[in-house]
């Protein structure tokens, strides 16, 4: 059964208040999304910003970042973390019934929140949000049964030990962030790879899906 709506509040306004994790896996691939994107543009949406590292980035190259958050308690820590960019703005939002407006913005990113939403659905509502020329960028996790991947897993489970001991000198995160994550992992369910290209051939004609070692998977399309 899938979290709802106040389960997932309850986690993220948690995990919000925990240390800033250095070794996150998300955060390994921001550089490859972010070299998807012209060095300047306009604007950008972040749909399910956290604490804003992304929106960070984003800022570095746009006129104008907008990220949305569900939990009060990521967009407050986004806010004090990013208090030094004037081009950020943070709102409180349920992503899964805001009203994206119509091709108003040059880049619209989301990283691990799709995997909370409807997804054949929400990719064409992302889509709709981009200027012609825009790129959407997602980054998430997927349903790692099956054999190719299982040996993929294998292969990322040493890296992943590795780059974390090299980053905070340890081989596991601490005990109050493992736990937090497991709880809420309990109800999180992720897509197969069959099913993201299949919906992206659908909704997101010419749409690159790439598997990355971390578990994760990006999508990279251009509006036409």
């Amino acid at each position: 059964m899938p979290a709802t709506t106040a389960q997932l509040r309850e986690d993220f306004d948690r995990i919000a208040l925990l240390a800033e994790d250095p070794s996150d896996h998300n955060a390994r691939y921001h550089g490859f999304l972010i070299d998807q994107l012209p060095p300047s543009f306009g604007t950008a949406l972040d749909i399910g910003c956290g604490t804003g590292a992304f929106s960070r980035l984003l800022a570095a190259r746009a006129d104008h970042v907008l990220g949305l958050d569900l939990s009060p308690n990521m967009i407050q820590v986004a806010r004090q973390r990013s208090s030094h960019l004037s081009n950020v703005e943070f709102r409180i939002a349920d992503v899964a019934s805001w009203t994206f407006p119509l091709e108003s913005f040059d880049c619209v990113a989301t990283i691990a929140t799709l995997h909370h939403l409807p997804m054949e659905g929400f990719l064409s509502r992302m889509g709709s949000a981009l200027r012609p020329g825009g790129t959407l960028l997602v980054l998430d996790l997927f349903d790692s049964a099956g054999f190719l991947n299982m040996l993929v897993g294998a292969a990322a489970f040493p890296v992943d030990r590795l780059l974390r001991l090299v980053r905070t000198g340890r081989l596991r995160p601490p005990a109050e962030v493992r736990r937090a994550w497991t709880e809420h992992g309990r109800l999180d369910r992720y897509p197969r790879l069959a099913r993201v290209r299949e919906a992206c051939r659908e909704d997101l004609p010419g749409a690159r899906v790439r598997r990355h070692l971390l578990w994760r998977y990006s999508i990279v399309w251009r509006r036409p």
